[in-house]
């Protein structure tokens, strides 16, 4: 890699998944996997996938006896196919030539991806191939390649097409290609134009419409041919086809433009008109590129994170955070969607929106505000979603669910696929009601990081009262101990639904869902203090809060239950931790590797992951990852549990031993908990959660998609967790501890409406303090607290 550039110069097929996942192309409102243009899927080796944000659709398919629903992200018309041929020969493919020279390079600082093939055919004609690809940053509905084919050896007639597909299916996760996949019907094809075609298809359930209109122009040794395609008509499909006369080293270049609208988009009067009429209003693919690049610029100078000490890091990091800006950028608002897990990059999860958030927001926070706040309010419209679901379960507030889709309800999986065995087994991972709790932490810390008090005030204190509502009614008051419980739950260890032998789900008392509940409950009566009186009892009034009620939230911040190991400070997952078996780590490590999916290994093996003391990721160090140490005893204070600073590292000692980091996120959360306490294992979890992806450490898991969550947490290790970087009693608190591998760092902050440069080093800090809309903020550096103003810039001493 190069510090913008992933750069692949060997022609590798069955790599090709896991590069098309990681060579995807987006702008926050579609992305296009980095398919060949040539390519159609194939199992195993290619799969051209162009995904529209919050584009979902709903299928009904029989699994083992028993109708099943699921709401996918759909796979929409494939707006790539380009090749050649020799006329009357087959078309170009890079399975049926001889490849000599391969590279393609994904330019993240500009958002290309180009590819250059030279190849020789079965007949010895040597040729090269040259293209490049946007998905446009400055226009969201357009997307565009420029495509050359140079004859070195051979002169003769070939023929061209391009095309707009819509003869494909949702096939790109293996376990899932048993259900029902046809998720598009074509409403429309044609031409519409000398120069354009179209394409409109519409989902099945969801009746979303998309129209695509393509543009193709072809050029001979760099001018315009003037050659009018022939257009080819089938269901489903439209194709230009163009007959030229190919000279030996002369170039023949096509380029096509394609806008894609949706019958979900603003300011549209038709899908299809209006992409038919700003077709015509689109410059050449130079043009298109120029305002595209310039688009990155912008991004990158307020995104960057600058680690030139570390060429490796550097160019990782700038991966991560080129795919979180391709599936949230400033075209993201307005559009109702949420963060998906996978990014809009391929079909794992389905799309699916989980708890993700917690890792990428505190990026957003901090950068590009307005994006959280956006997709903060895709929470806030399905509110009354998640109050029905409270309410079916018996309970007041708002519930959310674990994973959602396009209206909040619940999307998880009622069974799931075992492919280690073949079985379809229940999926009662839907029990994970700490999603709540975390759409709670989002809110509060968006606040924090810009002092958005509308936000707060209409939005985010009605998300928080709510929440907190459901935490009070589903705690229950155990009689015999004077604590309040929360039975039934699983926490974010979802290797252990049930106890062994139990035919009820769930567990009771997950240490991190209590918590989390006692915070929230914290913070929704601390509103009284931040919002105005007349709003706060406008949403007492409106959420039918009564004094009984706040008095029971009073109750529960102070009695609420959590379990700790007998005759220990170590904080129990859950009730009956203490009673699992120890697990044989050496053994499964040895023959698996460190990075397991127990559940899947075991079931496979006719044993239960349940009955181990075996994590599949991080659970109870969840606790140390989002809060301080400060703010973590206090809860325990007030909870009056006698838990003390140097028990922390005994807590993270015990479960790090326990931990099988089945999820990408784990390795994020053991990081950053050890980030202080132990350097080298710190960073040493750090580079294997930086490389996940690009290493495909899971075998095979990021060909379906992107982990976003984790490629967002690395970021955030450095931008937060390596500067010390914490928002506590209105101050922005800074105490860098850089790591020895990486021993310098420039980044640029967004804090409470002003820009903060900072450059730190192992030895000096200096912030750099830009305009902004208040006329000071607080900073604290190591203890002290500063107060900056605009164009102030301090040197701080931070030696070791």
């Amino acid at each position: 890699m190069a510090d913008w550039s992933i750069i692949y110069d060997k022609w590798v097929p069955k790599e090709q998944t896991l590069r098309e996942a990681l060579c995807t192309l987006g702008n926050g409102y579609i992305a296009t996997r980095g398919a060949f243009e040539e390519a159609r899927a194939e199992t195993d080796i290619y799969y051209p996938g162009t995904y529209l944000a919050g584009g979902y659709n709903r299928l009904t398919s029989e699994v083992a006896g028993k109708e099943i629903e699921n709401e996918d992200l759909v796979n929409w018309p494939n707006w790539l196919p380009v090749s050649f041929r020799q006329s009357g020969e087959e078309w170009f493919h890079m399975s049926n030539v001889e490849v000599l020279d391969f590279k393609q390079e994904l330019d993240m600082k500009h958002g290309t991806l180009c590819r250059t093939v030279y190849f020789r055919d079965s007949k010895g004609r040597e040729s090269k191939l040259n293209t490049r690809r946007i998905v446009s940053m400055a226009n969201p509905h357009l997307a565009a390649l420029e495509w050359q084919m140079t004859p070195i050896n051979w002169s003769g007639e070939v023929e061209l097409r391009a095309a707009l597909d819509g003869r494909v299916i949702n096939s790109g996760v293996a376990r899932y290609r048993a259900l029902a996949s046809q998720h598009l019907e074509t409403l429309d094809q044609g031409q519409y134009d000398e120069e354009c075609m179209y394409l409109v298809v519409q989902t099945v359930q969801s009746k979303t419409r998309m129209a695509q209109v393509a543009r193709t122009r072809v050029y001979l040794n760099g001018d315009a041919s003037g050659i009018m395609p022939q257009t080819r008509i089938e269901q489903g499909y439209v194709e230009h086809q163009f007959k030229l006369q190919a000279t030996e080293g002369q170039p023949l270049r096509l380029e096509k433009s394609v806008l894609l609208y949706t019958s979900r988009d603003w300011a549209t009067s038709e899908p299809l008109l209006d992409a038919c009429v700003n077709i015509t209003r689109q410059g050449n693919f130079e043009k298109a590129l120029e305002v595209h690049k310039r688009a990155w610029q912008r991004l990158w100078n307020r995104c960057d994170l600058d680690t030139a000490c570390n060429k490796k890091v550097q160019s990782v990091l700038r991966l991560h955070v080129f795919h979180l800006l391709q599936t949230v950028s400033g075209h993201t608002v307005d559009l109702d969607v949420g963060v998906p897990a996978r990014g809009w990059h391929g079909e794992a999860y389905r799309g699916h929106i989980f708890w993700d958030e917690l890792f990428i927001f505190p990026f957003l926070n901090l950068h590009l505000p307005a994006i959280t706040r956006e997709l903060l309010m895709y929470r806030y419209r399905r509110l009354n979603e998640a109050r029905s679901a409270a309410k079916e379960s018996g309970y007041k507030g708002a519930m959310f669910p674990w994973q959602s889709g396009s209206n909040g309800r619940e999307e998880s999986q009622v069974i799931h696929l075992n492919p280690q065995s073949g079985r379809w087994l229940p999926d009662n991972t839907y029990l994970q009601r700490h999603i709540s709790s975390a759409v709670a932490y989002n809110v509060w810390n968006y606040y924090q990081a810009t002092e958005d008090m509308d936000f707060l005030s209409y939005h985010g204190a009605e998300l928080l009262l709510d929440i907190a509502q459901f935490w009070s009614t589903i705690a229950t008051l155990n009689k015999d101990t004077g604590r309040y419980e929360i039975l039934h739950v699983v926490g974010p260890d979802e290797y252990h639904t049930e106890y062994p032998d139990s035919d009820e789900i769930g567990l009771n008392n997950n240490a991190y869902t209590n918590v989390l509940a006692v915070w929230v409950i914290q913070k929704a009566l601390q509103l009284k203090d931040v919002i105005d009186d007349s709003r706060f009892e406008e949403l007492l009034t409106k959420l039918h809060l009564t004094p009984d009620d706040l008095t029971r939230w009073e109750e529960i911040s102070r009695r609420m239950y959590v379990p700790f190991l007998e005759d220990t400070k170590i904080i129990a997952q859950f009730d009956g931790y203490d009673q699992l078996q120890e697990f044989d780590w050496d053994t499964y490590k040895a023959k698996h590797g460190e990075a397991m999916r127990l559940d899947r290994i075991l079931e496979s093996e006719g044993d239960n992951v349940n009955k181990y003391k075996a994590s599949k990721q991080a659970d109870v160090l969840m606790l140390f990852y989002l809060f301080s140490s400060e703010e973590l005893l206090s809860i325990f204070k007030q909870l009056d549990y006698d838990f003390k600073p140097e028990s922390i590292p005994d807590n993270i000692a015990y479960y790090e031993q326990r931990t099988s980091h089945g999820s990408t996120l784990s390795k994020i959360v053991h990081a950053w908990v050890l980030a202080r306490s132990d350097r080298k294992r710190s960073w040493a979890n750090f580079e294997m959660a930086l490389m996940s992806d690009l290493e495909d450490i899971q075998g095979g898991t990021t060909a379906e998609g992107i982990h976003l969550g984790a490629m967002a947490g690395t970021v955030d290790l450095v931008q937060r967790a390596y500067t010390g970087l914490e928002i506590r009693d209105d101050v922005l608190w800074l105490n860098p501890v850089l790591p020895d591998e990486m021993p310098c760092l420039n980044l640029q902050l967004r804090y409470r409406g002003h820009w903060l440069q900072l450059n730190i080093t192992t030895r000096k800090m200096i912030i750099t303090f830009d305009k902004g809309w208040s006329k000071e903020v607080k900073i604290g550096v190591q203890g002290e607290i500063y107060t900056f103003r605009t164009g102030d810039q301090k040197e701080f001493d931070i030696q070791r």
